[in-house]
């Protein structure tokens, strides 16, 4: 009964998932797999006949990683920009050492040219990889040595990726806090204080006149005249001994105490007619809007003093570009912020739904740019891939944010969901697959393409690590969506993001992938060629 169970794919694949989660939550010395423990009971599985099928790990992984690269997009260009070069650097030496480390054994054991590059799309895990050695070399070797190296490439990633930060001896949430208060670090803390207008200098002018917010960056909240509290507008004329409060950095707060007066700790109470509100962007047409074409001041009376945006406090410059899901704090007089409500939208349900539109548009058109071949001068051409394509779709998607009514967003807990649901699959998938032949691999070719697969899988890792740490001394969490990315290793990822409560190995991944898939893709091509 139980064997005819198992062939149930769906019967195995829970009973996989089921089973890797009991032997991920095992730890010995502080170690354990988590969820990457799928795919060592699913190699177990797939060595006794059990297979989920191809379309199920396929449907997996472009949910993941579309999750993956929607999540990442955001924070993608920022990455690029501050940590790009250090990133593709350590990419290069990833590829080119896998590269020369085939072409070294290859002389040393005399392997045939075909395996070689079958090995080094194996060792990398690249299945793009695997179709151009196929395509360049027009042997069946390629595939039997990727066949060989695959396994050894899942696995030994996993393990490099758990067992790194233990050897370096990093604490990854010690580590993460720090990273996250230096992302922090770039955006300055607002605070809010009062200041007594006693610079002669302002005196009678209004606040279009002073011009203080493009001056010092400030942005003035209330304004209290005798004993009367308003909230200002551009108009806003100021007298000796009025009294204003205002949000900014402290280096704006210093700024305006310059040029306004002297600055004093408290805040200024509101009127009875007053509010202060956090309110929600839901709504589709204000996304991407600036908060100066808003007028919210001339329409509505209304200030925003801060936005909140992925827990960080922004200042509301004229020219910030708003996204959904942003916070605004308004104050304003208790129509006018009903008012920006109604404008902003402030639904909280459709920030906690999910459009599986913008989802599926979003896959389709990864699929089909995956689909393309690009074709370049002396005949070398490259397929992003099914990987590629969803993946570089999917953070250009998420970096223009909104498409007409199309929102390319998704919810926390929505994206955590599916991005959970497609690395099980496809990892219950890759696992069965890997094991099916892998005993019988080995009986037919012999250990020596293993041992070099494995070589060619150990070495690169070792170098970026050791360049990474003492050359260019980037942090362990890049560095382990560096190593990912550099090894076009998706279950890797899956291991990296399991062991810290952050995006960044994700971005460090998605920033180097797809390089490295089209520098692999070339120096397989390069060996297939040029050597004999």
């Amino acid at each position: 009964m139980f064997t005819d169970l198992l062939q149930s794919s769906y019967f195995a694949l829970f009973l996989i998932v089921a089973l890797g989660f009991m032997l991920g939550r095992i730890k010995i010395k502080g170690l354990s797999l988590d969820v990457s423990a799928v795919i060592f009971i699913a190699l177990l599985f797939g060595h006794f006949g059990v297979i989920i099928p191809k379309e199920l790990g396929n449907f997996g992984l472009v949910l993941f990683i579309f999750t993956i690269g929607i999540q990442a997009g955001p924070g993608f260009f920022d990455s690029f920009r501050s940590k790009g070069k250090t990133l593709i650097l350590i990419t290069l030496l990833i590829v080119l050492s896998a590269a020369l480390t085939a072409v070294g054994l290859k002389y040393l054991f005399d392997i045939d040219t075909p395996s070689v590059v079958g090995l080094i799309a194996g060792a990398l895990t690249s299945t793009p990889g695997l179709a151009v050695a196929i395509d360049s070399t027009n042997s069946p070797l390629a595939s039997i040595a990727y066949g060989i190296a695959y396994p050894f490439g899942v696995i030994g990633v996993i393990l490099f990726v758990k067992l790194m930060p233990k050897v370096l001896r990093v604490d990854l949430e010690k580590e993460a806090r720090r990273l996250e208060v230096e992302r922090r670090g770039k955006f300055p803390e607002l605070n809010t204080c009062i200041f007594k207008v006693s610079n002669s200098s302002v005196f009678g002018r209004n606040l279009a006149q002073i011009n203080a917010r493009a001056m010092t960056g400030a942005v003035i909240s209330r304004l209290q005249h005798k004993n009367e509290i308003i909230i200002p507008v551009a108009a806003t004329v100021l007298h000796d001994g009025d009294t204003i409060q205002a949000v900014g950095s402290e280096e704006s707060l210093n700024q305006l105490a310059v040029l306004i007066g002297e600055r004093q700790e408290g805040e200024l109470p509101l009127d009875k007619t007053q509010e202060i509100e956090s309110l929600l962007l839901t709504k589709k047409d204000m996304i991407n809007k600036q908060i100066g074409d808003l007028n919210l001041q001339r329409n509505f009376g209304c200030t925003v003093t801060r936005v909140r945006r992925s827990g960080i406090d922004l200042s509301p410059s004229p020219d910030l570009a708003l996204k959904f899901g942003d916070k605004l704090m308004v104050v304003g007089e208790r129509e006018g912020i009903q008012g920006v409500a109604r404008l902003l939208g402030n639904d909280v349900k459709k920030l906690s739904d999910t459009d599986f539109f913008p989802i599926a548009m979003g896959i389709v058109l990864g699929v089909i740019f995956g689909k393309l071949n690009i074709s370049f001068p002396g005949g070398f051409s490259f397929s992003p891939g099914l990987t590629g394509g969803i993946l570089i779709v999917a953070l250009a998607l998420s970096a223009v944010g909104k498409t007409g009514p199309i929102i390319w967003s998704m919810s926390g807990p929505a994206n955590q969901l599916l991005r959970q649901l497609g690395l099980l699959l496809f990892l219950a998938e890759v696992g069965t697959s890997a094991g099916k032949n892998l005993v019988a691999t080995f009986q037919d070719s012999g250990l020596l393409l293993f041992g070099v697969g494995a070589i060619i899988t150990i070495v690169p890792m070792f170098l970026a690590v050791i360049v990474g740490r003492l050359v260019f001394k980037i942090s362990v969490i890049d560095l382990l969506g560096t190593l990912t990315g550099g090894m076009t290793s998706t279950p890797g990822l899956a291991a990296a993001d399991s062991m810290v409560d952050s995006n960044i190995p994700s971005v460090a991944y998605a920033t180097v992938y797809p390089i490295a898939m089209v520098i692999l893709i070339l120096c397989i091509q390069c060996i297939a060629t040029l050597i004999y």
